[in-house]
Order: structure tokens, then sequence, then C-alpha cells
């Protein structure tokens, strides 16, 4: 299991960030704790890396390869919006909406968050902990 202080955080990623005014950057980087913390907490997620994919920073399972990676970014600055993004041709996006309707969605791809509102923790650790470990879902047979 991934401990959460065991990644650093990528100096391309802190570059990122820090472009970013507050309250922007500090959610965004409140969103890659949870993340973090999330992996570590949940079975069979494994090694977590980070890196940027399309700019933005990611969070994807590599031994074993259980789910989908996940990328945070600003999705409005001047709404402070940002956003949670997933690969937009799985169905988590349905999921998410099946199980936290009340969360804001951007077609098959995001969940958008206001970064000046607290976050919805319970509801955010689920959808992570299913994006994790999505690939192990659909391995499973019927």
């Amino acid at each position: 299991m991934t401990k959460t202080n065991e990644l650093k955080e990528f100096t391309e990623v802190t570059a990122v960030f820090e472009r970013y005014p507050e309250p922007i950057r500090e959610k965004l980087r409140e969103l890659r704790q949870m993340v973090l913390e999330t992996a570590a907490a949940t079975p069979g997620v494994g090694k977590i890396v980070e890196t940027l994919k399309w700019g933005q920073p990611s969070y994807l399972t590599v031994r074993p390869k259980s789910g989908t990676t996940i990328r945070l970014d600003a999705h409005d600055v001047k709404k402070r919006q940002i956003g949670l993004y997933v690969h937009c041709q799985t169905n988590l996006i349905g999921t998410f909406r099946q199980r936290h309707p009340t969360l804001t969605y951007e077609g098959n791809r995001a969940i958008i968050l206001n970064a000046q509102n607290e976050f919805p923790q319970e509801a955010l650790r689920d959808c992570i902990a299913l994006a994790l470990t999505y690939h192990k879902k659909n391995k499973k047979k019927p």
C-alpha cells in the first residue's frame, strides 16, 4: 500500500500549482492530498505515480494498474472552480452521478468544485477510490 508521505511533490507539478492564484492553488493541493490519502487507504490500489498529462497534475496507479488516471486542474479561474478529471471514455462520471447527485459535473469527464467552498470529503473520497480501482472492477467476472 502506498504511504502518502512516500510521494514527494513532482517539481513540474509544483510549477503548475504555483501559476494559479489562491484559493485555486491551495484547493488543488488539498485535492492532491485527498487523492494520495485515498490511494493509501484503498485496498488494492498499490503504487501511485504523480506526473503531468496534458499539462495537468496527474495521478495514476502503476503496480498494479488498478485504476484510471485522475487529473487535477483549474477549471475556470475567474469563477474559482477546479476540476477532478477522469478519462472520458470510462463510465465513471455516470457512476459518480448516480452515487453523488449533488456534485457538479462537466459531461463525462469531470467533477467541478468551487474553490471557495469546503470540499464534500466523503463524496470525493468515494469518487477517487472508484477511479483508482476502475480496472479492478472491470476485470471481475459477472
